[in-house]
């Protein structure tokens, strides 16, 4: 403790580890002093067990921008297990992810994640680039490979703005993921994860414009939600008489990475079920 800065000798428990520059990666601390936190550190149940899993997840670009939203229906077997869950985070000020899977390991992942993305901008001044925090994600999801094959499968969806892009119109990016780690650029423009994913990327086909601009994009994000709720189980639609609704977070290179509120999401969430609904009484 004799090489430590006189400021910190007072805290408790902080170690020379803790001020040490080695590495600017939070994970690559956590594995060497304290790797049970880390998702993939604790031992793997043996036999089947049934945890809360997050359903669907919805990514799409427009124009200047990207957003990534997700249902709030957490299910355990035929179970509803919760209804106001959040699958989707804001992880810097230029990037976000929502998770489908085991939910509990899920949202530890993206979490720690948000941390490791905060940790290296203090150690090293800057920040990641967007293909580093892509890599830095793919590495954390192939940490948990152990629990991937026990059945406890949690994968990211990963959103950004890339601010060296050349056309800053095209600079939304999605990424996806694989259960070892393998990165996807989704270069169609929108992607879905999750049990609900291939109703709700249906519908984002369907309706998808690279030209479209952030409030066409928000409803159409909100339809296909609303469209894969209605095919799978699993996803839950806009619950209009508890008032529970997509969480949802746009990326543009003017406001950042910007979790929207429930007030902006409730209005277009009415405005598709009423749509809805005249065309049904039609």
């Amino acid at each position: 403790m004799e090489d430590m800065p006189a400021r910190y000798r007072h805290v408790a428990g902080l170690t020379p580890a803790h001020l040490s520059t080695a590495t600017s990666s939070f994970t690559d601390f956590l594995r060497a002093h304290a790797p049970e936190l880390l998702p993939g550190g604790r031992p793997v149940p043996n036999g089947p067990i049934t945890v809360p899993h997050g359903t669907t997840v919805v990514a799409t670009v427009f124009r200047g921008g990207v957003l990534i939203a997700g249902d709030r229906r957490a299910t355990a077997g035929n179970l509803i297990a919760h209804r106001e869950m959040d699958k989707v985070f804001v992880t810097d000020e230029y990037s976000a992810v929502g998770v489908a899977g085991s939910a509990g390991i899920g949202v530890e992942l993206i979490r720690l994640y948000a941390v490791e993305l905060r940790h290296y901008e203090k150690i090293e001044g800057v920040s990641l680039s967007l293909d580093g925090k892509v890599n830095k994600l793919a590495t954390m999801v192939r940490g948990n490979l152990d629990g991937a094959m026990a059945g406890l499968v949690a994968l990211p969806l990963f959103v950004g703005y890339d601010l060296d892009a050349s056309d800053p119109d095209r600079a939304g990016r999605i990424i996806s993921f694989d259960v070892t780690g393998g990165r996807f650029e989704e270069y169609a423009g929108y992607h879905a994860i999750g049990s609900g994913s291939l109703f709700a990327k249906t519908s984002l086909k369907k309706s998808f414009d690279p030209e479209a601009d952030a409030d066409t994009a928000i409803r159409r994000a909100i339809e296909a939600l609303y469209d894969a709720a209605e095919d799978d189980s699993a996803t839950g639609g806009p619950d209009m008489v508890h008032r529970i609704f997509p969480t949802m977070v746009t990326v543009t290179a003017v406001d950042g990475a910007v979790k929207l509120p429930q007030e902006r999401l409730a209005e277009v969430a009415d405005a598709v079920v009423a749509q809805r609904a005249e065309r049904s009484a039609g």
